[in-house]
């Protein structure tokens, strides 16, 4: 292989690094102006009982960085522990930035693969008692099961539920633990006057279709029944925010139905600002 053919590899090489840099610089130009434009200066969203307007991101996939901070701001913490399934690779999560904040907690995740990395690049918290990771796949059957042999507090302060299909049953059977602040993910192609829920089947996964989940409506009907009060949903259109009722109060907007705290689907707002997130245990 001549030089003049490793030399040309490598000026298209560069040229398509500075066209991506290019296009990664525009949508995130093109984004902050959508955000500002729609989400901060909106009138809708300047009540002091709004949550969005509080959204930013650290590791999590959109805003829900942000509101998990408010909300905790408002309704104060009792153990700093967080409960999290479907965290793939730990770094796009919801908890992920709690860790840096001094929480503890658990991570479950289906993957063996996604697991044994997360033992690698997390194993200075790991080894700290600080973290735990369990490699499992996550039914209504199991799920109670996976928090007692992980010790788990009764009252965690946060669990975070995103496995893409049965979340809505996987929260129905979680009786016997009661967190202080649930965040779920909602299938947000259904406008919020519709109930859907898709059929419950133990070992079926999502098949990267609509075809997952809960709309917010049923979501916001089983947390009601579990005394639960839907407070927001993150701008983006895909996680749904709960807090216990016993710590509601006047702290959040009223009423707390899909209807008030519905958000359609902005898939096209996912961007991370910045370098590619990691963690380095040494």
């Amino acid at each position: 292989m001549g030089l003049n053919f490793i030399k040309r590899i490598s000026q298209i090489r560069n040229s398509l690094n500075t066209i991506q840099k290019k296009i990664d610089d525009d949508k995130g130009f093109t984004t902050t102006q959508f955000l500002n434009e729609h989400l901060f200066n909106n009138p809708k969203y300047l009540s002091s009982k709004r949550l969005n307007k509080h959204e930013y991101q650290v590791f999590s996939q959109n805003g829900e960085d942000g509101i998990i901070q408010e909300i905790f701001d408002r309704v104060g913490y009792t153990n700093k522990y967080f409960i999290e399934f479907g965290v793939e690779n730990g770094l796009e999560c919801n908890s992920t930035n709690l860790l840096y904040k001094g929480w503890s907690g658990l991570w479950i995740e289906g993957s063996e693969q996604q697991c044994e990395g997360v033992k690698t690049r997390f194993s200075d918290l790991i080894s700290d008692g600080r973290l735990q990771i369990q490699n499992a796949f996550i039914n209504a059957e199991n799920i109670q099961s996976l928090f007692d042999k992980a010790n788990t507090p009764i009252e965690p302060d946060l669990l975070s539920i995103d496995i893409d299909y049965n979340d809505y049953y996987v929260w129905d059977a979680i009786t016997k633990y009661k967190p202080r602040v649930v965040i779920i993910e909602y299938n947000s192609i259904f406008r919020p006057d519709t109930h859907f829920v898709v059929k419950y089947n133990p070992n079926r996964m999502w098949d990267k279709t609509s075809h997952y989940g809960a709309s917010l409506l049923a979501l916001e009907q089983l947390g009601k029944q579990k005394g639960y009060c839907l407070v927001g949903c993150v701008f983006s259109g895909s996680n749904a925010f709960f807090v216990r009722e016993d710590l509601v109060g006047e702290q959040f907007e009223s009423p707390f139905t899909a209807e008030n705290h519905y958000e359609p689907n902005r898939d096209f707002l996912f961007y991370k600002a910045g370098h590619p997130r990691n963690h380095v245990p040494n």
